[in-house]
């Protein structure tokens, strides 16, 4: 347990809480029955700012837990001369809580931010798709208005990727009697379509 100074007025000199002072410099050198009176002596006082702060109390005991582990990793930096070591502390505890609130405001503000831009991308998406198909769907359509010569001629040059050569002699036909074909099939294909080239 802890032990009062003898003199109250000494205490009052020396940073209004001595004993802590002394117990977080044998932190600093690794004492860890030091930190067991130290953890003691702060983890109610802590949980309290923390709660005041998040009002969760799940995430106070977790930021609770964080701060009592920075006080021991950092009990070295305390400086009696600044302040007492539960200021210090309590310090510590108050802006790991207002960092907890101010990363969740932020990752809220993203989740909020990302929600749009993540649906408006799902509706180019989705409106992409149902184009692609309705042209898929006009373009067979209309190569079903054409002749059987145009229809294959036009079906091997421009889906099959053959050239016009190629393409007389996959279907046994005059180079010539394919270009015009083609060129036909084309025409009927933009007036179906409706569209101008």
């Amino acid at each position: 347990m802890r032990q009062l100074p003898p003199d109250p007025a000494a205490a009052e000199d020396a940073g209004r809480d001595p004993d802590l002072a002394d117990l977080l410099a044998r932190v600093a050198r690794g004492d860890h029955q030091a930190f067991e009176v130290v953890y003691g002596e702060l983890a109610g006082p802590v949980y309290g700012v923390v709660r005041q702060v998040l009002r969760d109390p799940a995430q106070s005991e977790e930021i609770a837990q964080e701060v009592l582990l920075e006080i021991w990793r950092t009990a070295s930096r305390f400086d009696p001369e600044r302040g007492s070591a539960a200021a210090w502390s309590l310090t510590i505890a108050h802006r790991r809580a207002v960092d907890r609130v101010r990363s969740e405001t932020a990752g809220s503000r993203r989740e909020q931010k990302a929600a749009p831009d993540l649906s408006a991308a799902i509706d180019d998406d989705v409106a992409d798709v149902v184009a692609s198909r309705l042209d898929q769907q006009r373009v067979r359509r209309c190569l079903g208005s054409l002749t059987n010569l145009q229809r294959e001629s036009i079906k091997l040059a421009y889906y099959g990727g053959y050239t016009y050569p190629q393409v007389a002699q996959l279907l046994d036909v005059a180079l010539g009697t394919v270009k015009t074909r083609i060129r036909d099939g084309m025409i009927r294909m933009r007036d179906c379509l409706g569209v101008e080239w």
